[in-house]
Order: C-alpha cells, then structure tokens, then sequence
C-alpha cells in the first residue's frame, strides 16, 4: 500500500489541503513515526527493544502490513536524519489528531524511550517539547508518562 519512499516524502511535503484522503493518511503515519523514530534516536545506545515498541507503536495506531511498517520506519529514519525541527510534524498531527490521538503519540514516545528499561535526559527533553508543540497539557503528558512507565513494568 506504501508507495516508494520518495512519493511518500513527496506527499508529506504537499500541503494538506491538496491531498488526496490516501496521501493525507500517508502524511500522518510518516510524522507520528518520525517522532517515535527520534525518541530512539535520542538515545546513544540504540537497541532492539527500542525499535521492537516503534513497530508496536505504529502497529497498533494504524493498520498497516508488516512490509509497510518497515518501510515506514525506513523512511522516518532517512527523514529524521535531517530533521532540523518538528513542526512540520507537530502541525499536521494538530490539524487532524484530536486530542486523544496526539495523548497516544506522547504515550508511544515515553513507550520507545522506556523500553530499554533506561530513560536518558535527551529522551526526556525532546517528548516534552514535542508535547507542547502537540498542545498536550502537563496533566496529559505526566499521565502519558506514568501509562508507559507502569507498562514498560517500571512502575
């Protein structure tokens, strides 16, 4: 179903108003694996529990095929690599997640950074700033925090 990496990044960098429902969909699965992509990146030692949660994560948020998760974390890897900022990201899951949905993004972020059973600093500093850039009050950020600490069996 995923096109090839670079229609997918094409169609992400299209304004929203001009794609089509297909395309839109696209756009959001990219920036919510981006963001799960950089709380794994955040960490100097990447491991295979991390990247076990992000396809978790992604599985359970959309209904993907294995085939297209891969290539959806393939892509949000190359992306994130140049990443300068979140906006981009941010702003899109603003205009089309409601608030629950963006509370579930912050939750599978604070889900890949404890899944090593190690929470680093940096970890910590970009789910908060990605989380007031999702406009998710500190209630719903401490909540998500302790949801995904008591799963991760760190409670």
């Amino acid at each position: 179903m995923l096109r090839t990496l670079k229609e997918l990044f094409d169609t992400f960098a299209a304004p929203a108003s001009s794609q089509t429902p297909g395309e839109l969909a696209h756009t959001l699965q990219l920036a919510t694996a981006v963001l799960l992509v950089e709380v794994m990146r955040a960490d100097p030692a990447i491991g295979p529990a991390e990247q076990r949660v992000v396809l978790q994560a992604l599985r359970s948020k959309f209904a993907l095929a294995d085939d297209e998760l891969d290539r959806l974390v393939e892509l949000a890897g190359e992306t994130a690599k140049d990443l300068y900022d979140y906006h981009r990201f941010t702003s899109s899951l603003n205009e089309h997640f409601t608030q629950e949905q963006k509370i579930r993004v912050v939750e599978g972020m604070w889900q890949v950074a404890y899944a090593d059973a190690h929470l680093d600093a940096k970890e910590n500093h970009l789910i908060s700033k990605v989380a007031g850039l999702l406009h998710v009050t500190h209630g719903e950020y401490i909540a998500a925090k302790m949801r995904a600490k008591e799963d991760a069996g760190q409670a």
